[in-house]
């Protein structure tokens, strides 16, 4: 797997429960439970489970958890504290980009920009995505609930200028940015370059409905701050709720 993120993320393992927005789990559990809505028995697939936050905690809660992630160092420290609960979670370690399972899921969520909106710089925008979205509505029964968050793209431009534009920093045909991880991560390879694509809302909207998927909500999604408020300029993510068709 020779992806620029799965680098990032086997090298950011060990300390990405100590980020910023992992703070708020029980809270976004909750939210979960209560708005997709699960119960328990139901089995739910977490798409870039990362180090297992969201799966264990569904987990606890009586969900049937599988959990896909492209990083084995992530799925390394989820499987650690799994066992340490004593949850039996099915981890598995793919590009979801890039999978098929032989098993139907009640209900699924991918937040947290977990596996959607990562790129390698020589990935396509919307083939990688979509890519994702088909593989998800193959494995989905019908009528089952997803929940994703993205990087909310009225944020994440005004960051950006023409210079950026020039010195291919930022994609304005595709919303995409591109960045050296290692400035913001002492530690990391200064040289390894990854790509994150952001949504508008109409666009995440059209990108799902292509894909099988009915639009329930769009909202602000930022991490800590879900219930389902208006959109802000100056949100990091936008919420998706739909259902496969």
């Amino acid at each position: 797997m020779n992806n620029t993120w799965k680098k990032f993320y086997d090298f950011n393992a060990p300390h990405y429960d100590n980020e910023i927005f992992t703070s708020n789990t029980d809270f976004e559990l909750d939210f979960l439970i209560r708005e997709m809505p699960l119960h328990p028995g139901m089995k739910v697939l977490d798409l870039g489970c990362g180090t297992g936050r969201h799966s264990i905690g569904l987990a606890a809660r009586g969900m049937k958890m599988t959990s896909l992630d492209i990083s084995s160092g992530q799925l390394a420290e989820a499987k650690k504290k799994a066992e340490k609960a004593g949850l039996d979670i099915n981890f598995i370690q793919a590009d979801a980009s890039d999978f098929s399972l032989n098993e139907k899921f009640d209900a699924a969520i991918c937040i947290c920009e977990g596996s959607f909106g990562l790129l390698s710089v020589d990935d396509d925008p919307l083939t990688h995505e979509r890519a994702i979205l088909r593989n998800l509505a193959a494995v989905l029964k019908p009528g089952a609930p997803f929940l994703m968050t993205v990087r909310n793209a009225l944020e994440i431009i005004r960051h950006y200028n023409d210079k950026d534009i020039a010195e291919d920093r930022f994609d304005p045909y595709t919303l995409t940015r591109t960045v050296k991880l290692g400035e913001w991560y002492p530690g990391f390879d200064p040289e390894v370059k990854v790509k994150e694509k952001a949504y508008t809302p109409m666009e995440l909207r059209l990108i799902l409905e292509n894909a099988g998927f009915e639009l329930d909500l769009l909202c602000g999604g930022t991490a800590g701050s879900w219930d389902f408020h208006t959109l802000s300029m100056d949100e990091i993510e936008l919420m998706a709720k739909s259902h496969l068709r």
